[in-house]
């Protein structure tokens, strides 16, 4: 992989470089988190959240990362995470109340609802920067934080225009809507206004361009995140290009589309063998095993097939001249395993739920190794005898604690 190191740090050969080495190391991460632990940390956590009515939110997500990181294993050292709790309680409080204001305000009028999501949208990008420099801040391995060097004008350039398409559909959607009925100020009831035909029309354009920008929106997204991870002198650059997110968000369409075809082949299938049993309780017994296995394929091969390719484009584009990342998920065995949990989710009425986060964790970090030519031994001794200059992160995303966990 042809990248740089970080352009605005130093460059191989100048006595701040990290120190190359021309035999290429290899480390596969590995994740050694039990089911059977996280379930206790699990169950405690849902127990308090609710007990809290969710003000332990913030608290349990950090018990849950210092878990899974300091279970995370990279060439013999673990992951940590430092956030504060209480911090995070803040941004939570933030941005439920952006949520709320929006909410309300819609309420109040179509038009007040659309300025609130408008000016939603214009912060949005000042919010994923700062839960991205939070939690790279506050992620540290082998002592060393991880940073987030994402500007401010990189995320309005990344996002602004994307969200504004979102805002642009739902800000339509709730002005030009036909009124619902109901009861008038006078109490005199109001009957439903007809739908207008223009209408129709108009959000038929603004529903293809809303799906149409989707993949660029994450391919957006994502190159902001993978353009700016770094970790002492190293910093990462995203190669692949929108052309491979539209490339895979169409296979995934077909994935789903195929899936839907044979679902329907399958319920046709019951109806027929329903129609031997006449109308009766039976005929409704013979449709439900092909209603289920149809339900079954729409949901399970879409979803594993989407994010194994994902993880695997991002990761193995991801990466700089003196290290890089790859990403081997196989989606036969995401797929069998998220099979599986659902399966075992459902059959123990939610219970198996932190099993199937341990065991879908493991593939997918196990799937992953990174490949360098730098002594990361080294690197991090060099960085902490140096001080570590970006643990705090930007103030304002750690005054706040927001985190998205993007």
């Amino acid at each position: 992989m042809d990248l740089d190191v970080n352009p605005g740090g130093p460059t191989a050969g100048t006595p701040d470089a990290p120190r190359v080495d021309n035999s290429p190391r290899y480390f596969q991460i590995d994740f050694t988190g039990s089911g059977s632990e996280y379930f206790r940390i699990w169950i405690v956590n849902l127990l308090l959240t609710i007990v809290t009515l969710g003000l332990y939110a913030p608290w349990a997500k950090v018990r849950k990362l210092k878990y899974f990181y300091g279970n995370t294993h990279v060439g013999g050292h673990t992951l940590d995470f430092h956030g504060s709790p209480k911090r995070m309680l803040r941004g939570y409080l933030l941005v439920g109340a952006m949520f709320l204001a929006v909410n309300v305000s819609g309420r109040i009028s179509p038009i007040a609802g659309g300025v609130a999501i408008v000016l939603m949208v214009c912060l949005w990008p000042a919010l994923v920067r700062a839960s991205l420099q939070f939690r790279l801040a506050n992620t540290s391995w082998r002592g060393m934080r991880f940073r987030f060097s994402g500007t401010m004008a990189d995320a309005y350039k990344a996002f602004l225009l994307p969200m504004l398409v979102f805002a642009a559909f739902f800000v339509v959607v709730g002005l030009l809507a036909p009124h619902p009925g109901g009861i008038g100020p006078d109490g005199e009831p109001i009957a439903p206004a007809a739908p207008d035909p223009l209408l129709g029309q108009l959000m038929a354009i603004l529903t293809l361009a809303f799906y149409g920008v989707m993949p660029y929106f994450w391919y957006r997204l994502k190159r902001y995140q993978h353009d700016h991870y770094g970790f002492a002198q190293l910093q990462t650059k995203l190669r692949a290009g929108a052309g491979s997110f539209y490339k895979l968000f169409l296979k995934s369409l077909g994935v789903l589309v195929l899936c839907g075809l044979v679902f329907g082949v399958l319920v046709a299938i019951g109806g027929m063998g329903g129609a031997i049993f006449g109308r009766g309780p039976g005929a409704i017994i013979a449709m439900i095993p092909f209603f289920i296995l149809g339900a079954v394929l729409l949901q399970a091969v879409p979803y594993p097939y989407f994010v194994s390719r994902m993880q695997n484009l991002l990761w193995s584009s991801t990466g700089s001249n003196l290290i890089r990342f790859k990403s081997e998920l196989p989606f036969k065995a995401f797929f069998l395993l998220t099979l599986k949990n659902w399966f075992l989710t459902v059959l123990t009425l939610g219970f198996y739920w932190p099993f199937a986060a341990i065991a879908t964790t493991r593939m997918k970090l196990q799937a992953m190794s990174i490949h360098t030519r730098v002594d990361l031994d080294a690197l991090a001794s060099e960085a902490r005898a140096k001080g570590n200059q970006d643990a705090s992160g930007d103030v304002a995303a750690d005054l706040f604690g927001i985190d998205f966990g993007l």
